[in-house]
């Protein structure tokens, strides 16, 4: 409605008031719906983390066959996680690692060093959670030095290896999540036959027994962070849905706790 040039004083007061209250009316209304959306969004992030606080690594760590793997992709596909697996399919040591130990057990472990730092680095400059098989931890604490404690590697060797360890880790770090999966020696040799893979037919049962040793005693010092341990004999997540969802359970209560 327009005020015409020719309407009274009368008029045009009532036509400005008019507007006036049409106007009012209107800011009324989208202030209402700005309140409103606010409320609504608040409601629907309840107990969500912040921006500030989104998690960016979970990490699984386990001895040789426990099902750090399997996991990976379990937690990936449910929580729309990426996966950052172990390099095991271009490592170029790998195979004759199990052949020849103690020719091969410091490129080996360097070539790990190297592959696991490059992942942290990608994790912690992404944008995206990622869920990593395999920890930077799991190299220096547990396979390198049980390599030399069996002699498998030069001492000259694993202290250099230790130096470099301590250079990197100084630059990073830890996973806002780690779950150890914890597992008897029966258990990993049964997933280990299962999977069937060429390079670890010569495992020994003495291997994975100093590995599981070394395993226990570094989680239970682990003070780096937030930590869930599963314990694979009793929680079957690779065959049973029942206990993946379990594991599914532990894992939210714990990332809720983070928050």
């Amino acid at each position: 409605m327009t005020v015409q040039r020719g309407d009274s004083l009368a008029e045009r007061y009532f036509y400005s008031t008019m507007w006036i209250n049409i106007v009012q009316k209107w800011r009324l209304s989208i202030q209402q719906q700005i309140t409103f959306a606010a409320h609504k969004s608040t409601a629907m992030n309840q107990g969500l983390p912040s921006d500030k606080s989104i998690i960016k690594h979970v990490a699984i760590a386990g001895n040789i066959g426990a099902g750090k793997t399997t996991l990976c992709e379990i937690l990936a596909r449910h929580f729309g996680w990426e996966v950052h697996y172990e390099d095991t399919e271009s490592n170029p040591y790998l195979s004759d690692f199990y052949l020849d130990m103690k020719r091969w057990s410091f490129n080996l472990q360097v070539f790990f060093l190297s592959s696991r730092y490059q992942q942290v680095l990608r994790i912690l400059n992404g944008n995206r959670t990622v869920i990593q098989d395999r920890t930077i931890y799991e190299d220096a604490f547990i396979f390198a030095p049980n390599l030399a404690d069996m002699g498998l590697m030069e001492r000259r060797d694993f202290e250099n290896y230790l130096t470099l360890f301590q250079s990197i880790v100084s630059q990073i770090k830890a996973p806002d999540l780690l779950i150890y999966l914890k597992a008897s020696i029966p258990t990993l040799v049964e997933h280990i036959q299962m999977r069937g893979r060429d390079y670890e037919g010569s495992i020994s049962i003495d291997y994975l027994k100093r590995l599981n040793e070394r395993y226990e005693n570094w989680i239970g010092n682990y003070k780096e962070g937030k930590l869930l341990v599963i314990n694979v004999d009793q929680i079957d997540f690779l065959s049973n849905k029942v206990d993946s969802g379990k594991v599914l359970e532990m894992v939210q209560a714990e990332l809720h706790g983070l928050f």
